[in-house]
């Protein structure tokens, strides 16, 4: 194969170890999953039918745990918000916005904090992220015992609590494979879902109790309190530390780089696409409850947290039936029917007048939600390599909660201005509407291909003094084929035009010479020097299968030979087409 992609010595300073971006659980080292455990493997095996194995590991249990305390803090602070609001103003859209506030960041910050999440260690993003939240709670908890919350401070805070939560999420997803191998990562996920949802069947009465007894000022001071948890478990996490020999990219360049990744991948544009569509309709039973207990259930805060609690009991037990029913069942039906029984459970809202029909409605509703989103998440999560997996979780996450941004706020509008029902069943024909859009884009099913870091790049020796920053460089890669391979050939290259551009490579082409036909040059260009190298560790084992199929259409004994190349522009002093100086 070309020497950009084979293991060749290479004697210079310019040779370099090769990063080795395997997860923890993948390397089975001391602090791995899969040093605790040995008969786990980091890339292979059956995944297990019960929700709970991913607390056999040590590392992932303490995290956990500690996340259902600040969980709980949250959910108490999600009722203190929402009460709070609603006392404030009796406007429905103003009551929705407390729900929109904190989704909202998601969709503005989730690709930076994605970018963040891969370019720098992700333990030190979530404790400077779980540090922010503490002091934001702390301050929302003060001026609300000083009296001075009025509807649009208590958004700004809320909205300030959303981009915490925003740079959090991904780094904290993206971990997940630090702290359990990959046949337990559809089970850790549908944990997590589970771990907030546990809480939020006993949160939100809990809340309730509190704010009816000592307003919503206590139950902010409470969720001020929680995040200690989560800093302490992640202050004595030994996470794994991968060696980062190149320099972080650029903060704009990182994003780019991300969605140019996700936008050439269409499994992950399916998984990105139903995600928003179902943020958009399944939030409407969260954005509405509070007016839906005040207005239509005639209740106080004690009833609102025994809904809300209802939602969470019912994504419970979609938790623990989801491993069975991955097993049994095709992704694209479960995604499907998560819809439908989503917008069964808002219709039967809508309808209701009574409690326990309502309770029904929000069972339904919470079962779906956690099936659903854990499913996306994970259908992410296993058709992304490492190296961009925190920005690919993040513009899942921006879809989905801009999704539930601007649904809460489209629902909230049609409550003020019809009613309340009518946005209900709004929001459920939009989510039926999504469950037959999988009959033309269905979901993808589980990925098994191998994305582990291929580990066959050397740096080559070179006699020029490079530096990273160095560039543009050009690449240039000498086929030769037959005439009989040239349509199979093509076609494998379309293919590789994608993989190239995807992993970074601008302005690719394909080049055949008039004079002997048999010869193509394939050229692309990198911006500088640690781009290139960063371009050639991102190929991962699927890619290079792929491209051992390409290299078979190739004559001759030895491999395509690479040119690489830095661009020098220089304009002679006589010629005139230089570029005068300005004149003062």
């Amino acid at each position: 194969m070309p020497a950009d992609e084979r293991d060749t010595p290479a004697p210079d300073r310019f040779e370099q170890p090769v990063p080795d971006t395997r997860t923890g659980a993948e390397r089975g080292g001391p602090s791995s999953p899969a040093a605790a455990d040995p008969g786990a493997s980091g890339t292979a095996g059956k995944p297990s039918t019960s929700p709970f194995v991913p607390l056999k590991h040590p590392a992932f249990r303490m995290i956990w745990t500690a996340t259902l305390v600040a969980n709980l803090g949250t959910l108490i602070q999600n009722v203190g918000a929402g009460w709070q609001m609603a006392l404030l103003t009796p406007s429905h859209d103003m009551v929705a916005l407390v729900q929109a506030s904190t989704t909202l960041p998601v969709m503005i910050l989730a690709v930076a904090a994605g970018a963040l999440a891969d370019n720098f260690p992700r333990r030190r993003v979530m404790l400077a992220a779980q540090s922010f939240l503490l002091v934001i709670s702390a301050l929302l908890a003060l001026v609300a015992f000083l009296g001075l919350l009025t509807p649009w401070t208590l958004l700004a805070f809320t909205f300030l609590l959303g981009c915490g939560n925003a740079m959090h999420l991904p780094s904290w997803q993206a971990s997940m494979r630090d702290l359990v191998p990959r046949e337990d990562l559809p089970a850790a996920i549908t944990l997590n879902s589970m771990s907030f949802n546990l809480m939020r069947s006993v949160g939100p009465a809990v809340g309730g109790l509190i704010v009816a007894s000592a307003g919503p000022a206590a139950a902010f001071a409470l969720n001020a309190v929680s995040y200690t948890a989560v800093i302490w478990a992640l202050a004595r996490w030994q996470s794994p530390q991968e060696p980062r020999l190149l320099p972080p990219e650029r903060l704009g360049h990182a994003i780019a780089v991300g969605i140019r990744y996700v936008a050439l991948s269409p499994n992950l544009s399916r998984v990105i696409l139903r995600g928003l569509i179902f943020g958009s309709g399944s939030v409407a039973a969260l954005a509405l409850l509070p007016v839906i207990t005040r207005d239509i259930l005639q209740a106080e805060a004690e009833t609102f947290g025994l809904m809300l609690g209802a939602f969470g009991l019912g994504a419970i037990a979609g938790a623990l039936a989801a491993p069975r029913l991955r097993a049994r069942m095709r992704i694209e039906t479960l995604i499907a029917s998560a819809f439908a029984v989503n917008a069964v459970g808002l219709i039967i809202i809508a309808f209701s007048s009574h409690q326990p029909l309502t309770v029904l409605g929000l069972l339904l509703a919470g079962s779906a939600w956690v099936t659903a989103l854990s499913l996306f998440n994970v259908s992410v999560q296993l058709a992304t390599p490492r190296w961009v997996v925190g920005r690919a979780l993040s513009i899942y996450q921006t879809a989905t909660f801009g999704g539930m941004a601007v649904g809460s706020w489209l629902w909230g509008l049609l409550a003020e201005d019809i009613s309340i029902p009518t946005a209900l069943l709004a929001a459920a024909a939009l989510l039926l509407a999504g469950a037959v859009l999988g009959r033309a884009w269905p979901m993808p099913d589980f990925s098994d291909t191998n994305l582990d870091p291929a580990n066959r790049f050397s740096a080559p020796a070179l006699r020029l003094d490079l530096k990273a920053q160095s560039g543009p460089i050009m690449i240039m890669v000498d086929w030769d084929i037959p005439a009989e391979n040239t349509e199979a050939f093509l076609k494998a290259m379309a293919d590789r035009r994608r993989v190239r551009i995807r992993d970074g490579a601008r302005q690719w082409s394909l080049l055949r010479d008039l004079e002997n036909p048999d010869i193509w040059i394939e050229t692309y260009h990198v911006p500088t020097w640690a781009e290139y190298i960063r371009h050639n560790i991102r190929r991962t084992q699927a890619d290079v299968e792929s491209f051992d199929q390409l290299l078979k259409l190739h004559r001759g004994p030895e491999r395509p030979h690479v040119h690489r190349m830095i661009e020098r522009q220089t304009v002679p002093v006589t010629d005139d087409i230089i570029i005068p100086p300005k004149v003062p």
